[in-house]
């Protein structure tokens, strides 16, 4: 059976559903299932109702809630603003946070530490924990393809630590930034990204933290 495509972004079909793994991925993926499926059923939704909302399958839907599989950051997005959250929110469930005694206080994240998402093409790693005033974020990848724009309210600011990044800003266009390049642009701007040849690429992401999110 092959994929659905759905807004440039592949929904998971039955069987791919049931070709997932029939056992947890790893404490972390667990985690962020159970805080998906909290949020849901909070907010009075069946799993056919999120899939409907999100354009993701229930059998996908269903093995992400049991930590059988994880997202790609592009059905992460959609699963958050259908759940009126963020992707952050849900990637931070993955690890323990900071006692709230801790929150004042200065913490050291060690290289291995951290919440974090996996996926194909690459990997998505917080490089905080707790409830901080903005949210740094690891981010490689090795993917070509463009998928779905991103679109949130917050600020966001991205450095290139290494390789090369094809991203495209919709109205403003597509720039390439290599190694030492940055790029700042307000909340609202649509934006998504990829490698120009499959070379990795290494970013630092900072998002700013609104105000009901503080």
């Amino acid at each position: 059976m092959l994929p659905l495509r759905l807004g440039g972004a592949v929904a998971v079909t039955v069987k791919e559903a049931d070709h997932a793994s029939s056992r947890i991925v790893d404490e972390q993926a667990e985690r962020v299932g159970t805080r998906i499926r909290e949020l849901r059923r909070s907010r009075g939704l069946t799993l056919v109702q999120l899939a409907g909302r999100t354009g993701l399958s229930h059998p996908f839907l269903s093995q992400l809630e049991r930590g059988h599989t994880r997202p790609s950051m592009v059905s992460l997005d959609r699963i958050a603003k259908a759940l009126g959250t963020t992707q952050v929110e849900l990637i931070a469930a993955g690890a323990p946070g900071l006692p709230d005694a801790d929150i004042g206080r200065a913490d050291v994240l060690r290289a291995g530490e951290g919440a974090r998402n996996q996926f194909p093409h690459g990997e998505v790693r917080l490089l905080t924990r707790g409830r901080r005033a903005f949210d740094p974020i690891e981010w490689t990848g090795t993917t070509t393809e463009f998928g779905d724009y991103f679109r949130h309210p917050e600020d966001e600011f991205v450095h290139v630590v290494g390789g090369a990044l094809l991203l495209d800003l919709e109205k403003d266009g597509t720039v390439r930034l290599d190694a030492g390049d940055s790029v700042y642009y307000p909340g609202g701007t649509a934006h998504r990204w990829c490698s120009p040849d499959g070379s990795r690429f290494h970013l630092v992401v900072v998002k700013q933290k609104l105000l009901e999110d503080a």
